[in-house]
C-alpha cells in the first residue's frame, strides 16, 4: 500500500465516514485509485458512492445531478479525483447542497457548510485544488462559481497519476500553469506573497519542462507541484486579459484551454509591453514596467522583451497546431466574449479595438 492510500485511509477512519461521494471522470479507469476506491468497501467497509456524469467541460445541469446523487448518499465526505472538470464539478456540489433545488443554485447567496472536499488533481495544470473558483456552463456561458470554502480542505499530489497522461495534454496543462504564474504576476491585485507563488511556480516550469514532457518521474512531481503553487497565486489575484480572451477561442476552435490561454497571453505580453502609456494599475506606470522587470528575472532572462520571447519560443517549441480562422465574423464573436471583470485585473487597458487586434495576431 502507497503512503497516498495511507494518507486517505487515516483520513476516512479519524472521520469516520462510512460512505463517500467520489467525483471522477472516466480517466481514472487507468489509475492505481480507481483500484483503492473498488476495494474499499471490503477492506474498510466504506462504501463508494460514484458520481461522473458530466463533460470536461461541466455544464450547470450536471451539477444539478450531482447535489442531488450527493444528497441521497447522505454523504459528509466529497472526494474529487481529475482535472480542473472533476474538481469544480466537485466543488459546484458542496457550495450547492444546501440551497433550494427550486431554484437556480448560481442565484442564490453562498453559504459556507461542514461538507467536507478532498482533492487528488490527476493533471499539472489548472491548480483548482488550491484556488475558491469552480468554472461550470450554463447554455453555452461561462459561470465563474467563487467561494472560500470550496477550496478542499485536503489535497494529495501524487505524481503517479500523471504517469498514463497523453503528451498532448501535458504540453496544454503545462501552459495553463505557466500562464497562470505569469498572468497573476502583473495581475492589479498582486502582492508580495502571490508574486513569490509565481516566481516559485516560474521556476518550477523552466527548470522541469523537459523532464515533465518525457514524463520522467521528478518532472511530474514538481509540475504538479508548480501547478499547485500557480494555483495558489491566482486563488490571491485571479487572472488577466489572457485568460478573459482565451475561453471563446477554446469553444471556437476546439482546441485545449491551456493552448488557448497561452495563444492569448503570447501576443498580449508584448502589446503590454508596447503600451505602457495605457497603464491602470494603481500603483503606476513605473511599477508595472518594474514588475515586467522582476517577471523577466524570475525566468532568467535579461529584461521583459526577452521573457515575452521566451514564452513565445517555449509555445512555439511544443508544436501545437494553431486554429485557423474559418470565418472573419468569428472576431466580432471573440471580440464581445471577453470578459470585462477579467480584464479590469490586467495592468494595461485593453478596449475593443485593441482586444480586437490580439484576436488578428493570434490567429494571423
Amino acid at each position: 500500500m502507497t503512503d497516498h492510500f495511507k494518507t486517505m485511509d487515516q483520513y476516512i477512519l479519524e472521520n469516520h465516514d462510512n460512505r463517500v461521494f467520489l467525483v471522477c471522470g472516466d480517466s481514472i479507469r487507468f489509475l492505481h485509485w480507481n483500484k483503492y476506491f473498488n476495494m474499499l468497501p471490503l477492506r474498510l467497509g466504506v462504501d463508494v458512492i460514484r458520481f461522473n456524469d458530466f463533460s470536461p467541460n461541466p455544464v450547470y445541469e450536471s451539477v444539478v445531478k450531482g447535489v442531488s446523487a450527493f444528497k441521497e448518499s447522505q454523504c459528509k465526505l466529497i472526494i474529487a479525483v481529475g482535472g480542473g472538470s472533476s474538481i469544480d464539478v466537485a466543488k459546484c456540489i458542496k457550495l450547492f447542497a444546501n440551497m433550494d433545488p427550486s431554484r437556480k443554485f448560481f442565484e442564490q447567496e453562498i453559504a459556507a457548510n461542514d461538507i467536507r472536499l478532498f482533492a487528488i488533481p490527476t493533471t499539472a495544470g489548472t491548480g483548482s485544488e488550491a484556488t475558491r473558483y469552480a468554472v461550470i456552463y450554463y447554455k453555452e456561458e461561462k459561470l465563474s462559481i467563487t467561494h472560500d470554502s470550496c477550496i478542499p480542505s485536503k489535497v494529495i499530489m501524487d505524481p503517479s497519476v500523471l504517469k498514463s497522461l497523453p503528451l498532448y495534454q501535458r504540453k496544454s496543462t503545462m501552459l495553463d500553469t505557466f500562464c497562470h504564474a505569469v498572468e497573476s504576476y502583473w495581475s492589479i491585485n498582486s502582492n508580495d506573497r502571490s508574486k513569490e507563488y509565481s516566481r516559485n511556480a516560474l521556476r518550477l516550469i523552466l527548470k522541469n519542462k523537459d523532464a515533465y514532457l518525457n514524463n520522467q518521474e521528478n518532472g511530474n512531481k514538481n509540475m504538479l507541484q508548480a501547478a499547485n503553487i500557480a494555483g495558489k497565486a491566482i486563488n490571491i489575484t485571479q487572472t488577466t486579459a489572457g485568460h478573459a480572451m482565451c475561453y471563446k477561442l477554446t469553444e471556437l476552435y476546439h482546441i485545449p484551454h491551456g493552448f488557448s490561454a497561452a495563444l492569448c497571453v503570447s501576443k498580449l505580453w508584448p502589446y503590454m509591453l508596447m503600451h505602457p502609456e495605457d497603464c491602470i494599475d494603481p500603483r503606476g506606470k513605473d511599477y508595472l514596467q518594474h514588475t515586467f522587470q522582476e517577471l523577466a528575472k524570475a525566468m532568467e532572462c535579461t529584461n521583459a522583451e526577452d521573457a515575452s520571447k521566451l514564452f513565445d519560443q517555449i509555445l512555439l517549441s511544443l508544436q501545437m497546431e494553431k486554429p485557423v480562422l474559418t470565418d472573419d465574423t468569428d472576431y466580432n464573436i471573440l471580440r464581445s466574449s471577453v470578459n470585462a471583470v477579467r480584464l479590469k485585473n490586467n495592468p494595461v487597458h485593453l478596449d475593443d479595438r485593441s482586444i480586437d487586434i490580439l484576436y488578428h495576431k493570434i490567429l494571423n
